[in-house]
């Protein structure tokens, strides 16, 4: 944690620098990252998200302490020394309880705060901009606040319980729709965030921490999550633009502490993540376009596989997923609203990333366990991969990677982590000199 406060206090001194979380719990996108982290020398920041993870299982089936396990377990595989990883819990609150009563739903919320501290998670984003199902509609600033405030409550109790770093907190109630917008961003548009309302709720949630007795906390609410103007829907991207966000990113210049965290800024340009670091959007999210290269690259090993070996021998892959997703279409059956061809393209190619809900599915999960088998054992001809999966037939040619299944999958999936690293890190110290 002293690590993440100094590059939050390199970022407040003046320095481009920031930080982006990894909201994935997919063991080949965690590694990824991992991976990353390691050559960039630096923090690997791993949130897992309140749907994801949560006291009954979430859609992986882990509890927060299961996860921090395999997220350990798999840094120890990797030689990846352990204190350079921070665990974040992301929309932790009502989030997965909004059909329930608000004190039913915060009291799960509770124990799922509870539950992510003892496990020893870090980064706690404190999220209850949701409405549940007795609420009154649109919740009102002081409303969000007071349960947010509650729930630091509860975090600082647990933390207080099992010890070590203390906690740092994100606070923020114009929060993106987790996973991507549901409506059409051509028809909606995006719009920044006024500053006069990321004010208001600075202002609405300090009285609300000095209220429950936790206002000793401030110092460490590090993060404001606002909307910079970025977002995306099933198949565009509303791309960031620096003189549309000036006024808002003016305002956390005087707050000593805090920096803002952009959700939803997958799938931008380049160039743009270097602007929102520079214009002080210093934690930046990403979950869906890890998992979208993800789907790429083992929709690509799949119709590879089909021509090696031919049909009678492949393993299928995505074939068992789009059987699996049309037998259980609970994960995007609310999401995507299209009927006939456009449906297909929306449950096989959306941004919105649907597909990542089933990866963890008994036979999805054989599935690709037997596409890795097939092409470990006889491995693609680079000229055949190249056809799929160009930028890593490349690497492999240039002995960068093994011609290994898992190795393919992970190069594609660190092409977008290596965007964002070059953004956050071009101006910052290794962990090694700011430790």
């Amino acid at each position: 944690m002293t690590t993440l406060l100094s590059l939050i206090g390199q970022h407040k001194q003046g320095r481009a620098t920031g930080i982006y979380s990894v909201c994935s719990a997919h063991p080949l996108v965690l590694e990824a990252a991992i991976k990353q982290a390691a050559h960039d020398q630096q923090l690997v920041l791993i949130e897992a998200t309140s749907n994801q993870v949560n006291q009954f299982g979430g859609y992986t089936g882990m509890t927060p302490q299961d996860f921090a396990d395999h997220v350990f377990a798999l840094a120890t595989r990797l030689n990846f020394p352990a204190q350079n990883i921070i665990l974040g819990g992301d929309h932790l609150g009502p989030n997965c309880w909004q059909n329930l009563t608000a004190k039913q739903a915060m009291a799960y919320s509770s124990q799922m705060i509870n539950d992510y501290v003892c496990a020893g998670f870090k980064k706690i984003h404190l999220d209850c901009s949701m409405s549940c199902a007795d609420d009154t509609t649109p919740l009102s600033e002081a409303v969000m606040a007071a349960r947010a405030a509650q729930l630091c409550l509860i975090a600082e109790q647990a933390w207080q319980k099992v010890g070590g770093d203390a906690p740092l907190y994100v606070i923020g109630t114009e929060v993106p729709t987790p996973g991507g917008a549901l409506e059409s961003l051509e028809q909606e548009g995006v719009e920044v965030t006024k500053p006069e309302e990321a004010l208001a709720t600075l202002d609405a949630h300090h009285q609300a921490f000095s209220d429950i007795g936790v206002g000793y906390v401030w110092p460490r609410v590090i993060g404001l999550v606002v909307q910079p103007g970025v977002e995306f829907d099933h198949h565009h991207v509303h791309h960031y633009n620096s003189e549309k966000a000036q006024s808002l990113s003016q305002i956390i210049e005087r707050q000593p502490h805090l920096v803002f965290e952009a959700h939803s800024t997958d799938y931008q340009n380049a160039p743009a993540y270097h602007q929102l670091i520079q214009d002080h959007f210093a934690i930046l999210k990403v979950g869906p376009a890890l998992t979208f290269a993800l789907r790429e690259a083992l929709y690509g090993l799949d119709r590879a596989e089909q021509e090696w070996l031919g049909s009678h021998h492949a393993s299928h892959l995505r074939d068992t997923i789009e059987q699996v997703m049309h037998e259980q279409p609970d994960y995007w059956r609310s999401h995507y609203s299209s009927k006939g061809h456009q449906q297909f393209l929306d449950c096989s190619y959306s941004l919105s990333d649907r597909i990542r809900y089933y990866w963890t599915h008994p036979e999805v999960k054989a599935a690709q366990q037997a596409l890795f088998d097939h092409l470990t054992t006889k491995p693609l001809p680079v000229t055949l991969l190249s056809q799929y999966l160009p930028n890593q037939a490349k690497a492999i040619a240039q002995h960068q990677i093994q011609n290994d299944p898992a190795d393919i999958v992970i190069h594609k999936i660190m092409e977008v982590t290596k965007v964002y690293s070059q953004a956050c890190y071009a101006n910052v110290a290794t962990c090694q000199e700011t430790i």
